[in-house]
């Protein structure tokens, strides 16, 4: 169960539930065993008080039969009648006659168990049953009489009475519905206070993880009121301290990346007009360095090479400013992909080390500047570190074109293929002081991405294989 809300409410009401339960058994059981118990202590003393009345000295006047006279049926019907009532039934057995019952009597010997007839010869013993589903109270003794020196002698007279327990049942039943009637009440009452303190629980975390959210989208102007002085009140006052911590840190941060790329751009732009006439000088140096000695010719190589690395690196420093600024605007329009290709190979005297595959007529939406941009990094990247033959082919999918470059070498470390889109990461040692600047592929990635497209890298075993995808515009 992930949901905090579910888990509140769950609990909550199991909590309430079971106290209820608890509370609701515990008085049920209470109230039934006091409600028993006084039905049969009444039983027992009606029936004990009728017994009494029979239990006078020997001689008496009232006696309900004279001493050694026989016992009549009438006194037997007189006994029975007496135990009688109306929720109760009698069953009077008395030497070999045929047990006695009371009128209307449903109940009889057979009705009797055999522990409780045990017992009813030495004391008055009771025992409640359940006879045709009904619960029982049976009482049983036998019937005894004072002689004259004050002690008892049977009478041969065995009395039970059957006393109906439905009145109480019935009470009881109507104490378990009110117990349910409550049980339910509680149950809602439970559910609506578990939904009413979840909600005042989530409501701040909610408030919280919106708020959370903005902060993830740059608003780090977002604040949250603060209520009282609990838990979540201190969490939130915590919050609003981490934003405020948070939106100073950020502006610092942004306040000096602006500054560094206002440097770049501003150094680079300085740059470009002096690497202009050192451009323009190095032509005529190139003319010359034939006719200086030797030293000074190779001086004067070195010296132009570097000035053409320099001014490739301030390029590239330059297109980057402008990304980093939002400056960067695509161009589209319908481009041949393969005479686009072509161009570009051509143009850096490459045609003869890259097979190139396109199918004829291949026409797509493009910013033909920025295209070849993307390939001559991709292509170039895989001439200098790859090896021969170098593949380029272009294709449209259904979700966009397609170009691949592949190159047969010893292919990027695989540690390094994360990072290869990285400023200024060269993969190897070997590649720390190459012609290129380490802005190329971040370059060619930066394009792609403003065609709303990607570049990706794999080991092609042998070699490293660039993927151009392009989306339909």
């Amino acid at each position: 169960m992930r949901s905090l809300r579910k888990r509140l409410v769950v609990t909550f009401t199991i909590v309430a539930v079971t106290a209820s339960v608890m509370v609701a058994g515990i008085g049920y059981q209470l109230v039934r065993g006091e409600l028993l118990h006084r039905a049969e202590s009444s039983a027992i003393e009606d029936v004990r008080d009728v017994l009494d009345r029979m239990t006078l000295p020997i001689g008496t006047s009232d006696l309900l039969w004279p001493n050694d006279a026989s016992v009549t049926d009438d006194d037997l019907a007189g006994l029975v009648e007496s135990l009688s009532g109306p929720d109760r039934q009698v069953v009077l057995e008395y030497g070999q006659e045929v047990p006695r019952t009371s009128d209307g009597a449903t109940l009889g010997p057979d009705d009797i168990p055999d522990k409780l007839r045990a017992e009813a010869r030495n004391r008055l013993s009771y025992q409640t049953l359940m006879i045709n589903g009904e619960p029982t109270l049976l009482v049983g003794t036998d019937v005894e009489r004072l002689t004259g020196t004050g002690s008892t002698r049977s009478t041969g007279m065995s009395v039970y009475v059957f006393v109906s327990m439905r009145n109480e049942e019935r009470v009881l039943a109507n104490l378990r519905y009110a117990l349910l009637q409550a049980g339910l009440l509680t149950l809602v009452i439970a559910l609506s206070l578990a939904l009413l303190s979840a909600r005042q629980v989530l409501l701040p975390i909610r408030r919280l993880g919106a708020a959370a959210r903005a902060l993830g989208a740059g608003e780090l102007d977002t604040r949250l009121p603060v209520h009282g002085r609990d838990e979540l009140a201190e969490l939130t006052a915590t919050f609003n301290e981490t934003a405020a911590a948070l939106e100073q840190t950020v502006s610092e941060l942004r306040g000096l990346e602006a500054m560094s790329r206002r440097f770049v751009a501003d150094v680079s732009h300085e740059l470009r007009t002096p690497l202009t006439t050192m451009i323009a000088v190095t032509d005529m140096l190139t003319e010359e360095a034939g006719k200086l000695p030797e030293d000074a010719g190779q001086a004067t190589h070195l010296v132009v090479k570097e000035i053409v690395r320099l001014r490739v690196l301030v390029e590239h420093l330059i297109e980057v400013s402008r990304f980093d600024s939002g400056a960067a605007v695509l161009h589209r329009e319908n481009v041949d992909v393969g005479d686009a290709l072509a161009d570009c190979l051509e143009m850096r005297g490459w045609s003869d080390q890259v097979k190139l595959t396109v199918p004829p007529g291949l026409i797509y939406s493009l910013d033909p500047r920025r295209f070849d941009v993307i390939v001559a990094n991709l292509a170039g990247n895989a001439l200098s570190h790859g090896a021969p033959p170098v593949l380029i082919s272009a294709r449209v999918l259904p979700s966009g074109l397609e170009v691949m470059v592949r190159d047969h070498g010893e292919g990027i470390p695989r540690q390094a293929l994360p990072h290869v889109f990285d400023r200024f990461f060269k993969a190897g040692v070997t590649r720390t002081r190459s012609d290129g600047s380490g802005l190329g592929l971040s370059i060619a990635k930066a394009n792609a991405e403003l065609h709303r497209g990607t570049i990706t890298v794999k080991l092609a075993e042998p070699g490293t294989q660039f993927t151009l995808w392009v989306p339909r515009p």
